[in-house]
């Protein structure tokens, strides 16, 4: 999401320009995970829009501000930037997730880690995030003789102490999370 919103510019220029030294991992259900945020973030938007639609409606029906006239104008304005937004951030999640889907080995969910993420709980308040995170652990136990580095911009749930610690003990020796500290990393490390 941070690709759609345009928080990390860094990150969609790592995947159109991606290294040969970088192999990128992404379990499946981030995919899903991504889409359904994204339905949730045009609900906000569809939602801030109708609000703005009907505020200029109003502004257009007051005869008797001074100001009305050139409200509305500044509205349907911003409403014509507003719309303009909300379609490059759907450019944006479909040429992530498309590059994505080219660059980067993707985990498939299986039986073994459903159980896992069931029977171990890391993320309390997000079960995705603690699914996506088994999915995580079950490869990097699987590559144990990789470097890996975890890069994502979720502090909220992947920063925390028992979640990194879970991390470091399947060899993830490094988290990130911004695109900028990893490609500064990723460049003092050549």
């Amino acid at each position: 999401m941070s690709i759609t919103t345009g928080r990390e510019a860094e990150a969609i220029i790592l995947l159109r320009d991606l290294s040969s030294s970088v192999e990128l991992v992404i379990p499946s259900t981030c995919y899903m995970e991504a889409l359904s945020a994204f339905e949730d973030e045009l609900k906000r938007q569809n939602s801030f829009k109708e609000q703005l639609s009907r505020q200029i409606s109003e502004t257009k029906r007051d005869v008797t501000s001074e100001h009305a006239a050139a409200l509305s104008f500044h509205l349907e304005e911003s409403l014509l930037y507003y719309v303009e937004r909300i379609d490059e951030m759907k450019f944006r999640l479909r040429e992530a997730i498309s590059l994505m889907s080219i660059n980067a080995e993707m985990i498939a969910l299986n039986p073994e880690i459903v159980q896992a993420s069931l029977n171990e709980t890391l993320i309390e308040k997000d079960p995705t995030d603690n699914l996506i995170l088994h999915c995580i652990l079950s490869h990097a136990r699987s590559h144990s003789t990789e470097s890996k580095v975890f890069l994502s911009g979720n502090v909220k749930e992947f920063g925390l102490s028992k979640v990194r610690d879970a991390l470091q003990e399947v060899g993830i020796t490094k988290y990130f999370s911004r695109t900028e500290d990893f490609l500064g990393w990723l460049q003092s490390q050549s």
